[in-house]
């Protein structure tokens, strides 16, 4: 009798040698490489066995350490959307580690030139699990946004040849600022193997951020040298300080690109399975992403490697929870999106991945791609309207203040729908796509000059503005005003009911001189520079998110009801009337809470919203004692609200 089959795909140590198996419906033949130690010459080519659209092969004698590689033959015609080339070397989808990093070359495009001296070559990796346990995260806690490169490249504690690694993310010093910021989850922008944009190299530039990954599985080697042991590790040492870790996955599309990029995985192995294709023309790559391809998510195979591929690093690194970009792809189908997706039930039904924080960027630029607050409840959304309501309300703009109180009251008009009692919004004000926090008040029109297009990429408007200079100036004055506007900005952010997102580097005024897409700058112009973060700045978000974990009101995702545990009142103590919601150039309100604190105990908090440019008298209820200010230090409060600003204060008992 034969052997069963082993239908497990990847490369699986087994007992005297190592299993191979790759899905190809339309591949004639496939062929398994194994390459020297150095990973420069081909030992062997081995066909491989064919059953049904599996293939697969046993080889003896070989183990973990090994390193190996694909070629796919069969009918090249890329008009019916095949690109089979057996001088195409490929990297197997489920490869979990690569012995180098990707490095565009012309040669990637072309039919018939081989590529095996080009491509990283897969490395044999048994699993090592960890011990899961339930995610460090809660809903309404503060994310940490963070470009593992460039967050410690210039970090002065950080041993030189640390720096740009996760395991940077595990020093003393980078934990001791998290801490003290108050960080309940670091999310790390893509950590998998990605590849240059093809028009970057002739321009000197680099992708820094990551969104154009070829292996979903296998760490970027610059990233994580010691592979997914490194980020176990740094996992492990966060999770003992009580922080998370959220990695952001890109399923949506694969560095690839249109059919004029590169052929280095799925393209050669299975293009028609693994990508999405205009009806009626397989030739056609759809192109929902923007990104020139776009993965066909609906898809039996490709499903099965998006779980698997969040198993992986759940099982083998701890990982709390993931944040997917453009997530609406993930519930595509040939209809639309379908927010009841096989996917997602998937997702919401696998045992390993049904506790995990889930969290979408709820858009892609496809037909009805936009879907905010229409994800499953057990997702929580990035929510561009909260950035939005938030900037063009500080920016002065007329008639904006109930659209800005409602968002910081947790969007109920978007993720109330159906009856829904929890906010699931992701408040933030800037992230890594735009301008950073400081850049958005000091600077009118986005400068992305060095990005080599004439300025004509990333985002035309930006609801910002630049307080009387465009970018870098030595007005004292000036300085100021951005300044107040970024600590007004950032305690509209901790105030929010809903999970807070936090650019790394927005709590101290990081600069990309106003570059609003910076995703090519592997520098200075996107490294952290330590050594001139605002120390006022960071001290105020301190103080904020301290503020936010001693009162449950600001992190409980339940929306306001009628019990009297929110009242808004004008700054003369008297209850907004519909007349002052309504008014054009309405700039203050205080938000006057009646909550909880860290013992238990019920106190009162007054919000207080000034987005003018002159103090307004402010006259508080009477309380059970005086009222102080938990943000400007002294005993004595002003009777006033600041300009361009938003003061917390408590009623003393």
């Amino acid at each position: 009798m034969p052997e069963p089959i082993d239908t497990t795909l990847g490369a699986t140590v087994r007992d005297g040698g190592v299993a191979f198996a790759v899905h190809s419906g339309d591949a004639a033949r496939m062929e398994l490489c194994l390459f020297d130690d150095d990973g420069r010459q081909e030992l062997r080519r081995i066909p491989m066995q064919r059953d049904g659209d599996l293939h697969h092969i046993f080889i003896k004698g070989i183990g973990e350490g090994a390193r190996y590689g694909l070629r796919a033959d069969g009918v090249f015609s890329p008009d019916d959307g095949l690109w089979f080339d057996p001088a195409k070397l490929l990297v197997d989808p489920y490869a979990k580690k690569l012995d180098r990093r990707f490095v565009h070359d012309v040669r990637l495009t072309q039919h018939g030139v081989e590529t095996a001296d080009l491509v990283p070559k897969a490395i044999v990796t048994g699993d090592r699990p960890v011990a899961v346990a339930r995610p460090q995260f809660r809903r309404g806690g503060v994310i940490y946004e963070v470009a593992v490169r460039g967050f410690t490249m210039l970090h002065p504690e950080v041993p030189e040849h640390l720096r740009g690694t996760i395991a940077a993310l595990a020093h003393p010093a980078v934990i001791a600022h998290l801490k003290r910021i108050g960080v309940d989850a670091v999310e790390l922008m893509p950590i998998v193997a990605w590849i240059d944009e093809r028009h970057l190299p002739p321009l000197g530039l680099h992708n820094s951020w990551g969104y154009n990954p070829i292996a979903l599985m296998a760490l970027d080697p610059r990233l994580a040298p010691g592979g997914v042991a490194e980020l176990a590790a740094t996992v492990a040492t966060l999770h003992a300080e009580g922080i998370g870790v959220i990695l952001d996955l890109v399923f949506n599309h694969s560095g690839e690109s249109d059919r004029f990029g590169a052929t280095l995985s799925m393209r050669g192995l299975d293009n028609r399975t693994y990508y999405r294709h205009a009806a009626g023309s397989p030739g056609t790559l759809v192109n929902d992403t923007g990104c020139g391809n776009t993965i066909a998510c609906d898809h039996p195979v490709v499903r099965r490697l998006i779980l698997d591929t969040m198993r992986h690093f759940v099982v083998n690194a701890g990982i709390d929870g993931f944040r997917f970009d453009l997530a609406s792809i993930l519930g595509r189908t040939s209809a639309g999106f379908d927010p009841n997706a096989v996917l997602f039930q998937e997702v919401r039904a696998d045992p390993v991945l049904a506790d995990r924080i889930l969290i979408a960027e709820p858009w892609d630029i496809g037909p009805g791609g936009y879907q905010l607050g229409n994800f499953p409840e057990h997702f929580l959304e990035w929510n561009d309207r909260f950035r939005d309501d938030t900037r063009l309300f500080w920016r002065g703009d007329p008639w904006r203040l109930g659209a800005f109180v409602t968002a910081l009251c947790g969007s109920s008009d978007v993720f109330a729908r159906g009856g829904a009692a929890r906010t699931r919004s992701v408040n933030f004000v800037a992230a890594h796509d735009g301008f950073t926090l400081m850049d958005l008040v000091s600077y009118r029109d986005k400068h992305n000059e060095a990005n080599g297009e004439d300025n004509r990429d990333g985002h035309n408007d930006n609801h910002s503005w630049n307080n009387g200079a465009e970018g870098a100036t030595d007005d004292p004055d000036i300085g100021a005003a951005r300044r107040r506007d970024a600590m007004a900005l950032l305690a509209s952010l901790f105030v929010s009911k809903g999970t807070v997102l936090l650019t790394a580097g927005d709590e101290g005024g990081r600069s990309q001189r106003g570059n609003n897409n910076a995703y090519c700058q592997d520098n200075a112009i996107t490294w952290l520079d330590w050594m001139r973060l605002d120390a006022t700045l960071i001290a105020h978000t301190a103080a904020l998110a301290a503020i936010r974990r001693r009162f449950a009101v600001f992190t409980d995702a339940t929306f306001f009801g009628d019990d009297g545990a929110v009242s808004w009142l004008r700054p003369d103590g008297a209850p907004m009337q519909v007349a002052d919601w309504e008014a054009p150039a309405a700039d203050a309100l205080v938000m006057l809470l009646e909550c909880a604190d860290e013992a238990g105990r019920q106190v009162r908090l007054a919000v207080c919203i000034n987005r003018g440019t002159e103090p307004v008298p402010l006259a508080l209820p009477a309380a059970g004692g005086p009222w102080r200010s938990l943000l400007v230090e002294g005993d004595e409060p002003s009777e006033a609200i600041a300009p361009r600003s938003i003061d917390i204060r408590l009623a003393s008992s």
